[in-house]
């Protein structure tokens, strides 16, 4: 056989390879929703960020372990010692992220905002960290609800998955309705044919009127009730510097909101990054005040 046409053989099989590849759905997705603790509005004054370095040694781990694809972050922090909390995380995944800054957005004026920011030496917000490229992304002021000082906002992504376009939200709200009615009303007007994930601290438990405003009124899948019927699923107030567990709240979600054409499907979800180590020197750490929850879902089957 000539050479051209051996070349021109391999060629033309290598593109059929990749179509076909191309051409299978991807497995199911690993979402994670996680509250890493900034330490506080003061924390960059103070230079506490409550064992950060530690933290994040122990949250790397475990999602390396678990192989999280999605993960949506809240109380992500920037300060000119810790850098930018969200990029040190993605970097050390090697995955791609996008963080939106919400602590200290109290005026219209950008600049104003800046200098608080500066001045404090701190900003703090929810961020996307994704095994998938990053196509693009917005962050939603979400309202104050009588609330001046609490500015909380949604951060939207599309990611490049092989299958298509993939909506991915993270947000932190302060547990107030009119937020999550706000959410909703977002969260609608990016639906695409696939699923979205919503991923949060949403500072209310499950049988509150902010969360019915998702789950009961908006038809919001929370993907750990749906498969855990029974389970408390407590994610907060972990105590980070203690031996045992001191949490007794849920506030942490992943939502599976339906596409148009595809309604998606939860195959299992738990809580973890719940268990502490004890470093040289008997201190004892936990990896937030918060456990995180991973959800594994199906987005990509027509027959989801």
């Amino acid at each position: 056989m000539p050479h051209a046409v051996q070349v021109l053989c391999l060629s033309l099989f290598a593109v059929l390879i990749h179509l076909v590849a191309m051409a299978q759905p991807l497995p199911p997705l690993k979402c994670v929703t996680f509250n890493l603790l900034h330490g506080g509005v003061f924390s960059g004054l103070r230079g506490n960020a409550q064992n950060l370095d530690r933290r994040l040694d122990l949250v790397v781990e475990e999602l390396r372990t678990l192989g999280a694809d999605v993960i949506g972050v809240q109380e992500a922090s920037w300060s000119r010692g810790r850098g930018n909390v969200a990029e040190r995380l993605a970097a050390r995944l090697g995955f791609h992220h996008v963080y939106a800054p919400a602590g200290f957005r109290l005026f219209p004026s950008e600049l104003l905002n800046g200098m608080v920011a500066t001045v404090m030496n701190l900003t703090e917000g929810p961020a996307i960290i994704s095994r998938f490229p990053i196509a693009s992304w917005q962050a939603y002021d979400l309202p104050r609800c009588g609330r001046f000082t609490d500015p909380r906002v949604l951060l939207c992504t599309e990611l490049r998955t092989p299958s298509g376009p993939l909506q991915a939200c993270s947000t932190h709200t302060s547990g107030n309705l009119c937020q999550h009615k706000s959410v909703v009303n977002i969260i609608r007007e990016r639906r695409g044919p696939l699923p979205v994930l919503l991923m949060g601290d949403f500072n209310a438990p499950e049988h509150s009127p902010a969360i019915t405003a998702l789950t009961q009124e908006a038809g919001f899948v929370d993907t750990f009730r749906s498969v855990n019927p029974g389970a408390p699923g407590l994610t907060v107030w972990q105590n980070v510097e203690v031996s045992r567990s001191t949490v007794f709240r849920r506030v942490d979600y992943v939502f599976l909101v339906p596409g148009t054409e595809t309604t998606g499907q939860v195959l299992s979800s738990r809580v973890i990054l719940d268990t502490p180590r004890q470093f040289p020197g008997g201190q004892m750490v936990w990896p937030s005040d918060h456990y995180g929850v991973l959800t594994e879902v199906e987005v990509f089957s027509p027959t989801g």
